[in-house]
C-alpha cells in the first residue's frame, strides 16, 4: 500500500457479500424443512416462515439506514494513495469472516424444522433479500449522487462486514466508473464489443 493510503472495500459490495449465502442456505433450510411434518405440521411452519419471510426482508432492508445516509452525506474524496480493493476480495473477506455463523444458522434452521417446518429458513432465506434490498438502495444513492461509496478495511471488524458500525467514521467517494464493481455492489457488465 502506498506512503499515506489506506486499504477500501465499497460499502454496497460488503453489504451485498452476505446475501447470496444467506438466501441459499434458507432456501436450502427451508426446502428440507418441508420434508419434515414437525410439531406444529407443514401448513403452520411455511406460513410462519412466509411471515417471518416479509418481516426480515423488511427489516434487513431498513436497518441503520439513517446512519448510512448520514455517512454518505459526510463522505470525503479518497485519496491518489488509497488502494480501492476488488469485488472478489472484499466478498471473500466477508465469507470468511462469517463462514462459522452461517454454518451455525443453517443447522440451526434445518434443527428448527422438527418444531416448526421451513420456518427458520425462510427467516434466513429473509435475511439474504434483504442484504439484497439495502445493497441495491445504496446503488441508488451512489447513481443519484454520481459517486462510490467505500469505507476503509480497517474500520469493517474482524469479520469484515460492518460498513456501518461504531468503528466508521467516515466513508470515501470515488468517480461512478472506479473499481470493478457495479453501483450497488454487483459486477460490472463487460462493455459491449461493436
Amino acid at each position: 500500500m502506498a506512503r499515506g493510503g489506506q486499504g477500501l472495500a465499497r460499502v454496497a459490495v460488503v453489504v451485498r457479500a452476505g446475501a447470496a449465502p444467506l438466501w441459499w442456505l434458507g432456501v436450502f433450510a427451508a426446502g428440507v424443512g418441508v420434508l419434515v411434518p414437525g410439531l406444529t405440521g407443514r401448513r403452520i411452519g411455511v406460513l410462519a416462515g412466509a411471515a417471518l419471510f416479509v418481516v426480515a426482508t423488511a427489516v434487513v432492508a431498513t436497518a441503520r439506514r439513517k446512519r448510512y445516509t448520514a455517512l454518505a452525506a459526510a463522505a470525503v474524496r479518497a485519496g491518489k494513495h488509497d488502494v480501492l480493493q476488488d469485488r472478489a476480495v472484499t466478498v471473500r473477506n466477508w465469507r470468511r469472516g462469517h463462514r462459522w455463523w452461517l454454518v451455525l444458522a443453517f443447522l440451526a434452521a434445518v434443527g428448527s424444522a422438527f418444531a416448526v417446518p421451513a420456518a427458520a429458513g425462510l427467516l434466513m432465506a429473509g435475511c439474504g433479500a434483504g442484504l439484497w434490498l439495502k445493497s441495491a438502495w445504496i446503488g441508488r444513492r451512489e447513481e443519484a449522487g454520481d459517486a462510490l461509496l467505500w469505507v476503509r478495511v480497517d474500520w469493517l471488524g474482524r469479520g469484515g462486514g460492518r460498513p456501518a458500525g461504531k468503528a466508521v467514521r467516515t466513508y470515501r467517494s470515488t468517480g461512478i466508473a472506479a473499481g470493478d464493481a457495479a453501483p450497488g455492489g454487483a459486477r460490472r457488465k463487460a462493455a459491449a464489443l461493436v
